[in-house]
């Protein structure tokens, strides 16, 4: 090393160049044997439609340049491999359209529940209004509140915040039924009433709610508030808009507003070709005040905990890659737009959906109770859980940072090879301190 800091090879001597490359093939020899095992394996295996397009680049320029005119070579090769290429490209369009696309199967809906087909039967009675959406549906909304359903656990997803918004994400695959998500939002300066209404009001969340094109309220219940509800909710160019049928209620237990909304069925609205009826829709809010992130005792700040999951008929991941990159591009929209509608309403009168929004039912003692008994419970476990998962990284930082002085110091092979070791030994000391 020079004067300057930087390493001279000049100096080193043949010795030392030759300790180099051989340092330097030493490293490339399991790149290269994995690169030949690769094309090794992979052409053995590979697909039959590989063998059509070899055959066809091999002989296309004697069959367009070489043959006669006249004896039709390149009609007869052309007709060959359309022939031959037929049945394969069927048979990869078929698979890559069950992957893309795949069937989703229709919601099982209870016989209760069963709508007539004539059309002096499409209006919905009151007593049939009443099981489409039960405290059945609340309780199974209230056990993902309490993470006491029995499912997986979730995956944090991202944690993102702006001015007077707060929000966290997560998600979670079952072993049936689609992926399910879970936020929760904290909004500042604003009641639990006013979310509410503005959750409800389809007319105002076309405003700011890009993806949804069309609403219409078909059935409603002055008693209970329920209602049924049609959405036709935009999506991207390579697939078909997506139609919804959705049942709506409210219930309420000391201003704390549970909303539940679900997919449910309705013969006056026939599935179409366009737009794709989705069937298995659960998407539902628990609104409530809690105390501001200024730490003043007041409960001016307002909790939105959400529940949702959809089939789209999308492949899986890309539903999850779709969901993850416009989530909180939609979230963000949220606070500017609820302080529009919060100084619009004390213009002009509610709309209709809003109006529905004031009439909601009252939460069951029972619920409520083990409710309680179990956030309880579930307030202990997570402190053990946190304990776990903190003497967890502890010991795998002192692990990671362990191993990066072992490495650094413990391995001796040319000067190449100390470089490597020192850049690996390096990351891996950031990573312990991550932790």
């Amino acid at each position: 090393m020079d004067a300057s800091g930087k390493v001279n090879f000049l100096l080193w001597g043949t010795p030392a160049v030759l300790e180099t490359a051989a340092d330097v093939m030493v490293c490339l020899v399991p790149i290269w044997v994995a690169i030949t095992v690769g094309l090794v394996v992979g052409w053995s295996w590979k697909p039959r439609w590989a063998s059509f397009i070899l055959l066809g680049i091999r002989s296309r320029p004697r069959l367009l340049w070489q043959a006669p005119p006249g004896l039709g070579g390149r009609r007869f090769w052309l007709a060959v491999t359309a022939v031959s290429a037929y049945p394969i490209l069927k048979e990869a369009w078929t698979k890559f359209r069950k992957w893309m696309w795949p069937l989703v199967q229709a919601a099982e809906f209870p016989p209760s529940s069963d709508l007539s087909v004539p059309s002096s039967q499409y209006e919905v009675t009151d007593n049939k209004k009443k099981t489409l959406i039960t405290d059945e549906d609340l309780s199974s909304f209230m056990k993902q509140l309490d993470e006491t359903d029995g499912g997986p656990a979730w995956q944090l997803m991202m944690h993102r915040s702006a001015t007077n918004i707060n929000y966290q994400a997560w998600r979670r695959d079952p072993e049936m039924g689609p992926t399910e998500y879970r936020s929760r939002t904290v909004l500042e300066d604003v009641t639990p009433t006013i979310v509410r209404d503005f959750f409800w009001d389809d007319e105002f969340r076309r405003v700011w709610d890009d993806m949804l094109i069309y609403t219409k309220t078909w059935e409603e219940c002055k008693d209970t508030g329920f209602m049924i509800t049609q959405w036709v909710r935009k999506y991207p160019f390579f697939c078909k808009d997506r139609e919804y049928i959705l049942g709506r209620r409210i219930w309420e237990s000391n201003n704390t507003y549970y909303c539940i909304t679900k997919g449910v069925p309705y013969s006056a609205v026939p599935p179409q070709h366009a737009p794709r009826r989705v069937d298995i829709f659960f998407s539902s809010w628990r609104i409530r005040a809690i105390e501001s992130a200024k730490r003043d005792g007041q409960l001016t700040a307002c909790e939105v905990m959400l529940y949702h999951h959809e089939e789209m008929g999308i492949q899986r991941d890309l539903a999850k890659l779709g969901v993850r990159q416009g989530m909180w591009g939609c979230v963000k929209k949220i606070e500017p737009s609820i302080r529009i509608y919060q100084a619009a309403q004390r213009q002009k009168p509610l709309s209709k959906c809003a109006m529905m929004a004031h009439i909601t039912s009252k939460v069951p003692a029972a619920l409520l109770n083990e409710h309680k008994v179990m956030t309880t419970s579930d307030c202990s476990t997570s402190v053990i859980r946190k304990e776990k998962h903190k003497w967890r990284h502890g010991y795998l930082r002192w692990m990671i940072l362990g191993g990066a002085v072992a490495l650094a110091c413990g391995v001796d092979r040319g000067a190449v090879g100390k470089f490597l070791v020192f850049g690996v030994a390096r990351r891996l000391g950031r990573i312990g301190r991550k932790l």
